[in-house]
Order: C-alpha cells, then sequence, then structure tokens
C-alpha cells in the first residue's frame, strides 16, 4: 500500500456505497479518487427506511439542509419508537429521543417508580410521548424546533462519538430515494460512477485485492476497496475469506417480509414515530412517509414460515395492502469477525446487521464511514489503525446485539412458545450481570454496555419500564427525601406537553406545507 491511499473502489450502491461516496468527497476532496460500481441486475435490500437521530450529523457534515433532501425522498420526522402489545395485547409505550430530566441527583424516571404515578411512564417523564400520541411535528411551520436548543450548524463538522446533546427526532426516508439523491450528490462532486456487474476480484500475492474486473468497464484498480454489496459479501467474506459470527443464538429473527403501501396522509395523519407491534412470531414496523408507509414483518423462521408471515403482514395492513407486491428477504444476523481486512473495508450489511427493531441498520453505516475516515491509513500505521477500527465497529454492533436481546428478554408477553423462549434463551456476555444490577437500581452510564453503541441511559429506561416483564425498584435513597420538586418537575412534563400539543402542527400540516401545498390542502392529517 502506498504511504496515502489515493484512490477508493467502492463495490454496490444503495445506501451504504452512496453515503460512503459522498462522504468521502466531502471529507477528502480531490485528494482521493473515489469510484463506486454497482450492478443494474442487484436490487436493494431497501429496508432501512428508519434512523435514529445522530443521522442528522452526517447530512451536517455533507452541508446539507433538510429542505433540499427530505422532500426528494418522501421523508418524515421520527420522535422516537412506538412498542404496541409487547408488554400486552392494547398497551403501548414509547421509546423517545429525550433524555430523562434530573432532579436532586436522580432522574425522573427514578422519581416516577417510587412516587407510584400510574402505567405511562413515557408521558409522565418525557414530552415526546404526548407529541407522538397527538402526531405533532417538532418544529413549527416556520421552521422552529420545539425544544429550547439551538439547531444551527456549527462552525465545524461533527461526528457521532463526540455529540454530547440528544436532538429530539430522527427521520423515515425511502432508502432508494436517498441513495438516487446522494448518487447526484456524489458525482456531482467528482466521485465517478459505475454501472456495470463485477464478473471477478483478482488479490494480489499478499492477499490484499488489487482490483475488480467488471463486464464492460474492464479492471478497476484502486488502493483501498470498500464492500457494500450486502449480506452477499463479495469481497470480505468469498473473496477474502473473513469469518462471520452469527449472532442467532441471541437474536433467532432471521427473516423479514416487507411491503411499501400508497395511504391517504391528509386523511389518516403522520405519525411522527416508528411503530413495532409484537406479533406471533416477532414483530411488524410501520414507517410512515410522505405518501405511503413502509411496513414488514420481521420473524424467525424456526416459528413460522414466509406464506404465513406474509398472510399475517397483510391481515395486518387491511385492504390498502392488497395490490402491494411483498418483498421477502433473509437476514444475515451477525458480524464479520473484522469488518476491515487487508485493504478491503466491509460497510454495511457486509459488516454486520441486527434486525432493525432500534432502526440501527443506517445507524451502522455511519458509524462505519466516519471511523474509516478518522483511521484512514497510511503504509507505516494501516496495521494498528485498521486494528483499531474493527474493535470500535465490533464493540458498536455487540452493544446493539446486547439491547435488542433486552428487549425480548425483559417483555411480559409470554403467550405462545415464542414468547415464552425469549426468556430461556442465553443471553450475550455480561448482560445477565447487568440486568441483576439494574433490579436494584436504575442503568446509569456506570452500568449499562461499557463502550459506545449509541444507546444512552434513558433509552435502558424507557425499555425497562416499558416492557414490563422484569421488576424495577426506585432508588432506596429517595424513601428518604423530599418529593416536592420531583412532583412539581413531573407536573411541569404534562403542562409543557399539553402546550405543545396545543400550539405545534401536525406533522402531516408541516411537510404539506415544507411541499408547497395549497393551505387547504394542509389542514387535515390531525
Amino acid at each position: 500500500m502506498p504511504e496515502i491511499p489515493k484512490s477508493v473502489v467502492i463495490v454496490g450502491g444503495g445506501t451504504a456505497g452512496w453515503m460512503t461516496a459522498a462522504y468521502l468527497r466531502v471529507a477528502f476532496g480531490d485528494r482521493l479518487s473515489v469510484t463506486l460500481v454497482e450492478s443494474e441486475n442487484v436490487a436493494t435490500i431497501g429496508v432501512g427506511e428508519a434512523t435514529f437521530s445522530t443521522v442528522r450529523h452526517f447530512f451536517d457534515y455533507l452541508g446539507l439542509d433538510e429542505r433540499e433532501w427530505m422532500p426528494e425522498c418522501q421523508a418524515t420526522y421520527k420522535l422516537g419508537i412506538r412498542f404496541e402489545n409487547w408488554q400486552k395485547p392494547g398497551h403501548h409505550f414509547y421509546h423517545p429521543f429525550e433524555r430523562t430530566r434530573v432532579v436532586d441527583g436522580f432522574p425522573l424516571t427514578d422519581w416516577w417508580l417510587a412516587r407510584e404515578s400510574g402505567d405511562r411512564f413515557d408521558k409522565d417523564c418525557f414530552l415526546i410521548a404526548s407529541l407522538c400520541d397527538s402526531k405533532r411535528s417538532p418544529r413549527y411551520l416556520d421552521g422552529t424546533l420545539f425544544e429550547k436548543q439551538s439547531d444551527q450548524p456549527t462552525l465545524y463538522r461533527t461526528t457521532l462519538t463526540e455529540q454530547n446533546t440528544q436532538f429530539p427526532y430522527a427521520y423515515h426516508f425511502d432508502a432508494t430515494l436517498l441513495a438516487k439523491f446522494l448518487t447526484g450528490f456524489a458525482t456531482d462532486r467528482g466521485a465517478r460512477h459505475v454501472l456495470d456487474d463485477v464478473l471477478d476480484v483478482v488479490r494480489n500475492e499478499d492477499g490484499t485485492i488489487s482490483h475488480v474486473v467488471t463486464r464492460e468497464h474492464g479492471d478497476l484498480h484502486g488502493d483501498l476497496f470498500v464492500d457494500c454489496t450486502g449480506f452477499k459479501g463479495l469481497l470480505i467474506n468469498k473473496t477474502l475469506g473473513e469469518p462471520f459470527e452469527s449472532f442467532q443464538d441471541y437474536l433467532p429473527n432471521d427473516s423479514a417480509v416487507a411491503l411499501r403501501v400508497p395511504m391517504d396522509m391528509a386523511r389518516d395523519g403522520i405519525r411522527p414515530c416508528t411503530t413495532a407491534t409484537a406479533q406471533e412470531a416477532g414483530w411488524i414496523w410501520t414507517i410512515p412517509l410522505f405518501g405511503r408507509i413502509g411496513t414488514g414483518y420481521v420473524y424467525a423462521s424456526e416459528y413460522t414460515s414466509p406464506e404465513e408471515a406474509e398472510r399475517t403482514l397483510r391481515e395486518f395492513v387491511g385492504p390498502a395492502a392488497a395490490d402491494a407486491e411483498a418483498n421477502h428477504i433473509r437476514m444475515r444476523i451477525g458480524r464479520n469477525r473484522r469488518s476491515w481486512v487487508g485493504n478491503c473495508v466491509a460497510i454495511g450489511l457486509s459488516s454486520g446487521f441486527v434486525e432493525p427493531l432500534e432502526s440501527t441498520g443506517i445507524f451502522f453505516i455511519q458509524n462505519a464511514i466516519e471511523q474509516f475516515v478518522k483511521h484512514f491509513p497510511d503504509g507505516e500505521s494501516h496495521e494498528r489503525l485498521r486494528d483499531a477500527y474493527n474493535a470500535q465497529v465490533a464493540h458498536v454492533i455487540d452493544g446493539v446485539r446486547e439491547f435488542l436481546a433486552l428487549h425480548y428478554y425483559a417483555a411480559a408477553r409470554t403467550d405462545n412458545r415464542y414468547w415464552r423462549d425469549t426468556k430461556t434463551r442465553p443471553l450475550p456476555p455480561g448482560l445477565a450481570e447487568r440486568l441483576e444490577r439494574w433490579g436494584t437500581r436504575l442503568p446509569d452510564g456506570e452500568s449499562i454496555f461499557p463502550y459506545y453503541h449509541g444507546f444512552e441511559p434513558y433509552s435502558y429506561h424507557s425499555m425497562l419500564l416499558g416492557l414490563g416483564g422484569l421488576p424495577m425498584r426506585h432508588s432506596p435513597a429517595l424513601s428518604l427525601f423530599d418529593s416536592t420538586a420531583a412532583d412539581k418537575e413531573l407536573q411541569a412534563v404534562r403542562d409543557e406537553a399539553a402546550d405543545l400539543v396545543a400550539k405545534l402542527p401536525s406533522q402531516y400540516e408541516y411537510f404539506a406545507h415544507l411541499h408547497g401545498l395549497a393551505p387547504h390542502e394542509r389542514a387535515s392529517g390531525r
């Protein structure tokens, strides 16, 4: 490898490929040649339409304003995830993008447990639950954010791991349209786009990749190669033989069936959250875009068949699904032992994937791209930087694996074999010990998974309190505290939420306005 790589070849397009190409061109400009080769004959998965709030830093890094890309991608806001029927039929709760308020050194969720305030911790402790129930936009029609924090661009670009604030929303978008938008963005900034089939991958004597052979464009050479070929892992697994470590013992959902369903959003409104509805052998996602929903059934093939899963999904959606074409997907759950091998970096599904319960697919892509740039090598430091990259990426995926395993283990639902088995399945290393600690004190920064993985203590509070399957206790010290300040704060949350619900536009109104619809066309959807 040369002292500093001067060229990168990305194999595979889709969201992972074009996010990588766009980011590299912005980060390195003309100092790095970027070529992306993708086949017209390979369909993208297109499932990852929901994100979480740190994705805004990707768009900020590219210098993109929401008004530039959101209308092009049918995008809407996502303030959190609504979990339905995980505790019992008819019950729901939210995992919001909102940190817990702190009173006298204790999180408001801890005070809520001590006060035995009811069964809606999310509405009592967070503003966002009420906004989601009322289908409110997080922005006023003039673009002002509801929360009192600055959302103005900084004077410098930032990445995931140095964020110290919690932004109140993420995005839903059409992944195919986003890839198309980023194709134009990246090629306008100098990325080379090769539309062709890759026939072969040729290696050097030392085992690294020399070039890829295409059907019509000959050999494509590069100093570094990025594998964005999805679950196939054409470069990282099939060519370099890197072992894949399955998470199947911990997370058995290995399949999905997805539909794109047109909806009348003016009539139905747009809920500003992803919904995850528990089912007999997994769960169904509902992702509202501007004009349609994306929906799919994530399930374990050990417990149901593809045909039964599709039937369940269509019944769940109702008549609107009648003409929708089903996309059946077999998911590879786990990660490569190493995501960077030799001069090849796997990003996206070729690197690792867990089921999309917490919308982490695009988060994994963003994290990998940012870390790739931070660990960009030269000849002298290549091995050390590569090893550090692999450790960071593995920690992120392993941390999310643990957080998702908690969802199933802590769910109160036990009405069939699938849900009963979630209580006896092996837990990821370290989780059993952490669960024992959380039984006497809610998680904090010292007691959750010890490496960066995108989730903070408030996320663990939301799941443990909402899922309802594990007994949770407040901190004993609160029994000796005066609760006056906590009671005032709990009331303040209720008052602020009611005020925001009354003043904010509906999500449909906001995006109808953004799309330039006439005032009489935006008045519904409330």
